[in-house]
């Protein structure tokens, strides 16, 4: 069975642990690691199989360990991730919108092939990517309207430099319109499935992004639209927001939990 470590032990990470200590993912959790201790100790409470609390990220991808999942946060990705795949250990990044960067991605991209690693970027709260992938060479636009409740973008670095603010909403409201790469930067902890599109897509300069604020939704909507040679590609996904941290989206988790249930099995798989 494969020996897994976490990087990050909030709702996303807790879940995939559970997934792991349930026997849904058929591996081992031997060590986690979150920037706060308290929340790395609490999730280890919550699990049957106890794995080791370990005092920094360096000390979890130096471990025995065949993959790291990060469930943390971009800078996590930036600080992180080249010592992972240093450490001879293969990543799967939860917080895509670092790979915008793209000093970070060739850098991680070249650490990818100098190590022999492998870098997973599960689905996450949409879908279609495998259409998309099989259609990049003839896109033409990508754009992604993604409709949130205001409480679930409230400390978006969007509202420090705006004269909105999200607790005043009282209608739908448009905040941002513009390219991909600009809207990961103003919601960092809203917007990963755009980095997702872009990375799969036209690029982050190209994929045009729309984020709206609705008081009256108690979903995280996701609405594709992609056209070009091939055709078109129209989607929505409603999605309702994890229990304990309404920025995130159930379907995040559970698209990381089975792609990780994936790289862990064999057997028959269906799907591109």
């Amino acid at each position: 069975m494969k020996r897994i470590g976490l990087l990050g032990c909030g709702a996303i990470g807790t879940q995939i642990a559970l997934a792991i200590d349930s026997g849904k993912i058929p591996a081992i959790l031997t060590h986690v690691y979150d920037t706060k201790r308290s929340q790395a100790d609490n999730l280890v409470s919550k699990l049957q199989q106890k794995p080791e609390v370990v005092a920094n990220s360096h000390l979890l991808s130096s471990n025995q360990l065949d993959l790291v999942v990060e469930a943390a946060s971009q800078d996590a990705v930036r600080n992180d991730a080249v010592s992972i795949l240093q450490n001879k250990k293969d990543l799967m990044i939860m917080s895509a919108g670092a790979l915008l960067d793209e000093s970070i991605f060739e850098v991680i991209s070249d650490a990818c092939k100098d190590f022999g690693k492998t870098v997973y970027l599960p689905s996450g709260a949409i879908a279609g990517l495998d259409a998309l992938k099989a259609v990049k060479d003839e896109l033409e636009s990508v754009v992604l309207v993604t409709t949130k409740n205001p409480a679930s973008l409230i400390g978006a670095p969007f509202f420090e430099n705006s004269d909105i603010n999200p607790d005043k909403i009282s209608e739908s409201t448009i905040l941002f319109e513009g390219v991909a790469k600009d809207a990961i930067s103003l919601f960092p902890k809203n917007v990963n499935v755009a980095a997702l599109l872009s990375l799969v897509g036209l690029g982050s300069k190209d994929t045009i992004v729309r984020v709206i604020a609705d008081p009256n939704t108690n979903k995280n909507t996701h609405q594709i639209n992609a056209q070009g040679k091939f055709g078109k590609i129209s989607l929505t996904v409603e999605n309702i927001p994890d229990d304990t941290n309404p920025k995130t989206s159930r379907l995040a988790t559970l698209s990381a939990i089975e792609l990780l249930r994936q790289i862990c099995s064999k057997g028959l798989e269906i799907g591109t």
